[in-house]
Protein backbone atom coordinates (compact mmCIF):
# COMPACT_ATOMS: atom_id res chain seq x y z
CA UNK A 1 0.00 0.00 0.00
CA UNK A 2 1.10 3.40 -0.67
CA UNK A 3 2.20 5.50 2.07
CA UNK A 4 0.24 8.62 3.09
CA UNK A 5 2.30 11.62 2.45
CA UNK A 6 2.52 14.10 5.83
CA UNK A 7 -0.07 16.74 5.17
CA UNK A 8 2.16 18.90 7.22
CA UNK A 9 5.22 17.85 5.57
CA UNK A 10 3.42 19.26 2.41
CA UNK A 11 2.80 22.37 3.57
CA UNK A 12 6.14 23.25 4.98
CA UNK A 13 7.47 22.50 1.66
CA UNK A 14 4.62 25.13 0.51
CA UNK A 15 6.08 27.38 2.73
CA UNK A 16 9.62 27.27 1.44
CA UNK A 17 8.77 27.77 -2.04
CA UNK A 18 6.20 30.64 -0.93
CA UNK A 19 9.28 32.42 1.11
CA UNK A 20 12.03 31.63 -1.48
CA UNK A 21 9.89 33.36 -4.21
CA UNK A 22 8.96 36.16 -1.89
CA UNK A 23 12.62 37.06 -0.66
CA UNK A 24 13.18 36.98 -4.57
CA UNK A 25 11.14 39.19 -5.21
CA UNK A 26 12.18 41.59 -2.38
CA UNK A 27 15.05 41.52 -2.55
CA UNK A 28 15.00 42.30 -6.99
CA UNK A 29 12.62 45.22 -5.68
CA UNK A 30 15.37 46.16 -3.23
CA UNK A 31 18.21 46.34 -6.02
CA UNK A 32 15.80 48.15 -8.31
CA UNK A 33 14.76 50.56 -5.42
CA UNK A 34 18.50 51.02 -5.04
CA UNK A 35 19.13 52.60 -8.29
CA UNK A 36 16.10 54.37 -8.77
CA UNK A 37 17.08 55.93 -5.41
CA UNK A 38 20.91 56.90 -6.11
CA UNK A 39 19.35 58.15 -9.67
CA UNK A 40 17.18 60.39 -7.95
CA UNK A 41 19.33 61.58 -5.64
CA UNK A 42 21.84 62.44 -8.55
CA UNK A 43 18.85 64.55 -10.00
CA UNK A 44 18.23 66.21 -6.64
CA UNK A 45 21.43 67.05 -5.33
CA UNK A 46 21.93 68.55 -9.51
CA UNK A 47 18.36 70.65 -8.89
CA UNK A 48 19.46 71.65 -5.69
CA UNK A 49 22.39 74.03 -6.80
CA UNK A 50 20.15 75.59 -9.58
CA UNK A 51 17.85 78.40 -8.05
CA UNK A 52 14.80 78.77 -10.05
CA UNK A 53 11.54 78.04 -8.75
CA UNK A 54 10.20 75.22 -11.30
CA UNK A 55 13.47 73.47 -10.16
CA UNK A 56 12.49 73.51 -6.75
CA UNK A 57 9.28 72.50 -7.26
CA UNK A 58 10.58 69.78 -9.39
CA UNK A 59 13.19 68.76 -6.53
CA UNK A 60 10.46 68.18 -4.37
CA UNK A 61 8.65 66.23 -6.51
CA UNK A 62 11.66 63.97 -6.77
CA UNK A 63 11.94 63.83 -3.05
CA UNK A 64 8.12 62.93 -2.72
CA UNK A 65 8.56 59.82 -5.19
CA UNK A 66 11.56 59.30 -3.40
CA UNK A 67 9.65 58.42 0.09
CA UNK A 68 6.87 57.03 -1.90
CA UNK A 69 9.16 54.47 -3.10
CA UNK A 70 11.03 53.82 0.42
CA UNK A 71 7.17 53.41 1.96
CA UNK A 72 6.11 50.77 -0.88
CA UNK A 73 8.89 48.79 -0.60
CA UNK A 74 8.73 48.61 3.36
CA UNK A 75 5.20 48.06 3.06
CA UNK A 76 6.12 44.84 1.02
CA UNK A 77 8.80 43.92 3.00
CA UNK A 78 6.21 44.20 6.37
CA UNK A 79 3.16 42.01 4.48
CA UNK A 80 6.17 39.35 3.27
CA UNK A 81 7.46 38.94 7.45
CA UNK A 82 4.04 38.74 8.64
CA UNK A 83 3.14 36.43 6.03
CA UNK A 84 6.05 34.20 6.81
CA UNK A 85 4.89 34.49 10.38
CA UNK A 86 1.61 33.53 10.12
CA UNK A 87 3.05 30.39 7.68
CA UNK A 88 5.65 29.43 10.16
CA UNK A 89 3.22 29.40 12.90
CA UNK A 90 0.58 27.27 10.71
CA UNK A 91 3.30 24.75 9.98
CA UNK A 92 4.38 24.28 13.85
CA UNK A 93 0.89 23.98 14.95
CA UNK A 94 -0.12 21.29 12.01
CA UNK A 95 3.53 19.44 12.89
CA UNK A 96 2.25 19.37 16.59
CA UNK A 97 -1.22 17.59 15.38
CA UNK A 98 0.14 15.21 13.57
CA UNK A 99 2.89 14.49 16.28
CA UNK A 100 -0.42 13.93 18.58
CA UNK A 101 -1.88 12.34 16.40
CA UNK A 102 0.63 9.72 15.45
CA UNK A 103 1.59 9.24 19.41
CA UNK A 104 -1.99 8.86 20.01
CA UNK A 105 -2.22 6.57 17.25
CA UNK A 106 0.55 4.13 18.58
CA UNK A 107 -0.69 4.44 22.09
CA UNK A 108 -4.11 2.48 20.59
CA UNK A 109 -2.13 0.38 18.21
CA UNK A 110 -0.34 -0.68 21.27
CA UNK A 111 -3.42 -1.03 23.48
CA UNK A 112 -5.41 -3.21 21.25
CA UNK A 113 -2.39 -5.28 20.72
CA UNK A 114 -2.47 -6.41 24.12
CA UNK A 115 -6.46 -5.46 24.83
CA UNK A 116 -6.73 -8.72 22.25
CA UNK A 117 -3.96 -10.25 22.88
CA UNK A 118 -4.49 -10.80 26.62
CA UNK A 119 -7.95 -12.32 26.75
CA UNK A 120 -7.48 -14.73 23.85
CA UNK A 121 -4.26 -16.24 25.68
CA UNK A 122 -6.46 -16.42 28.82
CA UNK A 123 -9.36 -18.48 26.64
CA UNK A 124 -6.84 -20.69 25.50
CA UNK A 125 -4.95 -21.58 28.93
CA UNK A 126 -8.92 -21.49 30.34
CA UNK A 127 -10.66 -24.27 27.29
CA UNK A 128 -6.55 -26.46 27.47
CA UNK A 129 -7.16 -26.81 31.38
CA UNK A 130 -10.65 -28.27 30.69
CA UNK A 131 -8.77 -30.47 27.66
CA UNK A 132 -6.25 -31.96 29.70
CA UNK A 133 -7.18 -32.09 33.36
CA UNK A 134 -10.59 -33.89 34.66
CA UNK A 135 -11.79 -31.45 37.02
CA UNK A 136 -14.52 -30.83 39.73
CA UNK A 137 -18.17 -29.63 38.06
CA UNK A 138 -17.57 -26.33 40.38
CA UNK A 139 -14.13 -25.87 39.20
CA UNK A 140 -15.03 -26.70 35.51
CA UNK A 141 -17.91 -23.75 35.76
CA UNK A 142 -15.62 -21.27 37.41
CA UNK A 143 -13.02 -21.66 34.44
CA UNK A 144 -15.92 -21.39 31.72
CA UNK A 145 -17.49 -18.08 33.42
CA UNK A 146 -13.81 -17.02 33.68
CA UNK A 147 -13.82 -17.67 29.63
CA UNK A 148 -17.04 -15.97 28.92
CA UNK A 149 -16.12 -12.86 30.39
CA UNK A 150 -13.04 -13.08 28.72
CA UNK A 151 -14.80 -13.56 25.29
CA UNK A 152 -17.36 -10.70 26.22
CA UNK A 153 -14.40 -8.52 26.84
CA UNK A 154 -12.92 -9.51 23.24
CA UNK A 155 -16.81 -8.61 22.03
CA UNK A 156 -17.13 -4.75 23.69
CA UNK A 157 -13.53 -4.05 22.38
CA UNK A 158 -14.57 -5.15 18.76
CA UNK A 159 -18.16 -3.41 19.06
CA UNK A 160 -16.40 -0.27 20.07
CA UNK A 161 -14.22 -0.78 16.96
CA UNK A 162 -16.83 -0.95 14.79
CA UNK A 163 -18.68 1.80 16.61
CA UNK A 164 -16.21 4.21 16.69
CA UNK A 165 -16.26 3.68 12.44
CA UNK A 166 -19.70 3.92 12.10
CA UNK A 167 -19.42 7.46 13.90
CA UNK A 168 -17.02 8.66 11.79
CA UNK A 169 -18.25 7.89 8.78
CA UNK A 170 -21.80 10.86 8.07
CA UNK A 171 -24.11 8.31 6.84
CA UNK A 172 -24.12 6.50 10.56
CA UNK A 173 -27.59 7.24 11.98
CA UNK A 174 -29.85 6.37 15.40
CA UNK A 175 -33.19 5.36 15.16
CA UNK A 176 -34.68 6.92 17.69
CA UNK A 177 -38.13 5.60 20.14
CA UNK A 178 -39.31 5.51 23.71
CA UNK A 179 -37.13 4.05 26.09
CA UNK A 180 -37.48 3.38 29.75
CA UNK A 181 -34.05 4.59 30.88
CA UNK A 182 -34.89 2.98 34.51
CA UNK A 183 -35.11 -0.10 33.68
CA UNK A 184 -32.38 0.13 30.94
CA UNK A 185 -29.80 1.63 33.17
CA UNK A 186 -30.79 -0.89 36.07
CA UNK A 187 -31.04 -3.94 33.40
CA UNK A 188 -27.34 -2.86 32.41
CA UNK A 189 -25.90 -2.35 35.90
CA UNK A 190 -27.38 -5.85 36.88
CA UNK A 191 -26.18 -7.79 34.20
CA UNK A 192 -23.07 -6.23 34.52
CA UNK A 193 -19.76 -8.82 35.51
CA UNK A 194 -18.99 -6.35 38.25
CA UNK A 195 -21.89 -5.43 39.49
CA UNK A 196 -20.65 -5.88 43.00
CA UNK A 197 -18.50 -2.76 42.60
CA UNK A 198 -22.09 -0.68 41.41
CA UNK A 199 -24.63 0.88 43.32
CA UNK A 200 -27.50 2.98 42.11
CA UNK A 201 -29.65 5.43 42.74
CA UNK A 202 -31.99 5.42 39.92
CA UNK A 203 -35.39 7.23 39.78
CA UNK A 204 -38.14 5.34 38.17
CA UNK A 205 -40.34 6.24 35.29
CA UNK A 206 -37.79 8.09 33.35
CA UNK A 207 -38.83 7.84 29.68
CA UNK A 208 -37.00 9.45 26.48
CA UNK A 209 -37.10 9.55 22.76
CA UNK A 210 -33.31 7.63 22.48
CA UNK A 211 -31.40 4.85 20.53
CA UNK A 212 -31.85 1.87 22.43
CA UNK A 213 -27.98 0.61 21.20
CA UNK A 214 -26.50 3.43 21.40
CA UNK A 215 -27.62 4.90 24.76
CA UNK A 216 -26.88 1.19 26.18
CA UNK A 217 -23.21 1.96 24.72
CA UNK A 218 -23.30 5.30 26.42
CA UNK A 219 -23.56 3.88 29.85
CA UNK A 220 -21.64 0.50 29.32
CA UNK A 221 -18.34 2.54 27.99
CA UNK A 222 -18.70 5.02 31.44
CA UNK A 223 -19.08 2.07 34.01
CA UNK A 224 -16.10 0.37 32.02
CA UNK A 225 -14.06 3.82 32.55
CA UNK A 226 -15.50 4.36 35.97
CA UNK A 227 -14.42 0.70 37.31
CA UNK A 228 -11.18 0.93 35.66
CA UNK A 229 -9.60 3.91 37.54
CA UNK A 230 -11.12 3.20 40.83
CA UNK A 231 -9.34 1.00 43.66
CA UNK A 232 -11.04 -2.57 43.70
CA UNK A 233 -12.10 -2.17 47.21
CA UNK A 234 -14.54 0.73 46.54
CA UNK A 235 -17.98 1.03 44.61
CA UNK A 236 -18.61 3.67 41.73
CA UNK A 237 -22.37 5.01 41.71
CA UNK A 238 -25.02 5.50 38.93
CA UNK A 239 -27.02 8.14 39.15
CA UNK A 240 -30.26 8.85 37.21
CA UNK A 241 -32.79 11.68 37.87
CA UNK A 242 -35.16 14.25 36.09
CA UNK A 243 -35.98 17.59 37.48
CA UNK A 244 -38.84 19.53 35.15
CA UNK A 245 -37.58 18.49 31.63
CA UNK A 246 -34.22 17.83 32.21
CA UNK A 247 -32.45 14.73 32.84
CA UNK A 248 -29.35 13.89 34.26
CA UNK A 249 -27.18 10.68 34.27
CA UNK A 250 -23.80 10.76 36.60
CA UNK A 251 -21.25 8.30 37.41
CA UNK A 252 -18.99 8.53 39.89
CA UNK A 253 -16.05 6.87 40.58
CA UNK A 254 -13.21 6.68 43.28
CA UNK A 255 -10.26 7.41 41.39
CA UNK A 256 -7.69 9.74 41.36
CA UNK A 257 -9.76 11.91 39.51
CA UNK A 258 -9.03 13.47 36.32
CA UNK A 259 -6.49 17.15 35.64
CA UNK A 260 -8.39 20.29 34.53
CA UNK A 261 -6.26 20.61 31.42
CA UNK A 262 -7.18 17.01 30.81
CA UNK A 263 -10.88 16.91 31.34
CA UNK A 264 -11.56 17.90 27.54
CA UNK A 265 -9.18 16.03 25.79
CA UNK A 266 -10.16 12.18 26.93
CA UNK A 267 -12.87 12.85 24.61
CA UNK A 268 -10.49 12.78 22.04
CA UNK A 269 -10.10 10.06 19.75
CA UNK A 270 -7.37 7.46 20.81
CA UNK A 271 -6.53 10.15 23.62
CA UNK A 272 -5.46 8.06 27.02
CA UNK A 273 -3.51 9.98 30.13
CA UNK A 274 0.02 9.25 30.19
CA UNK A 275 2.10 6.62 28.19
CA UNK A 276 0.93 3.30 26.70
CA UNK A 277 4.34 2.18 27.62
CA UNK A 278 4.17 2.80 31.35
CA UNK A 279 0.39 3.00 31.79
CA UNK A 280 -1.44 -0.32 34.30
CA UNK A 281 -4.99 0.57 33.27
CA UNK A 282 -6.16 -1.06 30.09
CA UNK A 283 -8.21 0.72 27.26
CA UNK A 284 -8.18 2.12 23.87
CA UNK A 285 -9.08 5.56 24.14
CA UNK A 286 -12.04 4.83 22.21
CA UNK A 287 -14.71 4.60 24.94
CA UNK A 288 -15.42 8.02 25.96
CA UNK A 289 -14.75 9.39 22.32
CA UNK A 290 -17.86 7.17 21.77
CA UNK A 291 -19.84 8.70 24.52
CA UNK A 292 -18.95 12.18 23.69
CA UNK A 293 -20.52 11.39 20.35
CA UNK A 294 -23.28 9.44 21.30
CA UNK A 295 -24.18 12.09 23.95
CA UNK A 296 -24.05 15.08 21.33
CA UNK A 297 -26.49 12.71 18.93
CA UNK A 298 -28.91 12.56 21.04
CA UNK A 299 -28.69 16.63 21.95
CA UNK A 300 -26.75 16.04 25.10
CA UNK A 301 -24.03 17.49 26.72
CA UNK A 302 -20.88 15.82 29.27
CA UNK A 303 -19.06 17.17 31.67
CA UNK A 304 -16.67 16.19 34.16
CA UNK A 305 -16.57 17.20 37.59
CA UNK A 306 -14.10 16.68 40.98
CA UNK A 307 -15.70 14.06 42.56
CA UNK A 308 -14.70 14.44 46.79
CA UNK A 309 -12.86 13.80 47.79
CA UNK A 310 -11.13 12.00 45.33
CA UNK A 311 -12.45 10.67 41.44
CA UNK A 312 -14.71 12.24 38.83
CA UNK A 313 -17.94 12.84 38.24
CA UNK A 314 -19.40 12.20 34.53
CA UNK A 315 -22.75 13.99 34.09
CA UNK A 316 -24.20 13.87 31.63
CA UNK A 317 -28.01 16.21 30.45
CA UNK A 318 -30.62 15.37 27.83
CA UNK A 319 -33.93 17.16 27.23
CA UNK A 320 -36.70 15.09 28.12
Amino acid sequence: MQKKFPRALLLFYILVAYVFIQFCWWAYSLVQLNSEIYNLKLEILTLAHEGSPELLIEKANLDQKLYSRIWMVLGEGSVFFILLAIGVWQTLQSFRKEVSLARQQKNFLLAVTHELKSPIASVKLYLQTLQKRELEREKQNEILARAIADTDRLGSLVENLLLATKIDRSDYMLYFEEVNLSDLIAQIVATHPENKRLKTEIQQGINMQADKLAFTSIVVNLLENALKYSPVETRCLVSLSQKNNKITLSVLDSGSGIPDEEKQKVFEKFYRIGNEDTRKSKGTGLGLYIVKNLVERHQGTIQIRNNQPSGSIFEIEFLA
